[in-house]
């Protein structure tokens, strides 16, 4: 197990929280200390996916430790320097372009913002719909950024949605890992 503090964040793409959360159990058996956040939609919003309340307890179960959900829980990641590594998973268009365009507004993006301006790695698993549409300016403007890295992502139904993208749940421990060793998992586009 390696002697790191990670943050996960959860974002609202709510039909991916099942493979996040197998994710977020792979992360846990890697590293010594993993610290939960949530944005404010998951922590607000049932699904047919699931109810918030019940993520956010899973989230705290395996990890051992309370959820950060506002904006005030994730400011100190930075000036106190909480995390050797921030992933978000999964990451939303939404949260893309707010990144992108330096928008600090949720818990997730002031994590992020936190946590960034140590100069440390945040690590990003796309899940968005609009992800070969309106958000891959976002994408494309955090590709060409220092210390962000992505989980390889790709096309996960080209026919019934041809702009549609979502990371492979199953590399993000490794995506980690090599975030962490500061460089980019590859390949980073995947075939589907």
């Amino acid at each position: 197990m390696k002697n790191n503090t990670v943050g996960f964040a959860v974002c609202g793409s709510f039909c991916t929280h099942a493979r996040a959360m197998e994710a977020l159990e792979q992360v846990k058996a890697r590293f010594a200390r993993v610290v939960p956040i949530v944005s404010e939609v998951v922590t607000s919003t049932d699904t047919r996916f699931g109810r918030a309340h019940d993520l956010m307890r899973e989230m705290e179960r395996i990890c051992d430790c309370r959820v950060i959900s506002t904006v005030q829980g994730a400011e100190p990641i930075g000036p106190q320097k909480l995390l050797d590594l921030l992933i978000i998973c999964p990451c939303t268009g939404n949260t893309l372009g707010k990144l992108a365009a330096g928008i600090t507004d949720t818990s997730v993006t002031m994590a992020a913002k936190a946590h960034l301006r140590n100069e440390r790695p945040l690590l990003i698993a796309p899940s968005t719909n609009d992800g070969l549409a309106a958000s891959a300016a976002g994408i494309g403007a955090l590709l060409a950024r220092k210390h962000i890295y992505f989980v390889p992502f790709g096309q996960d139904d080209f026919e019934k949605k041809p702009t549609s993208l979502v990371s492979d749940f199953s590399q993000v421990a490794d995506a980690a890992q090599a975030a962490l060793e500061g460089r980019q998992l590859q390949p980073i586009l995947l075939r589907t």
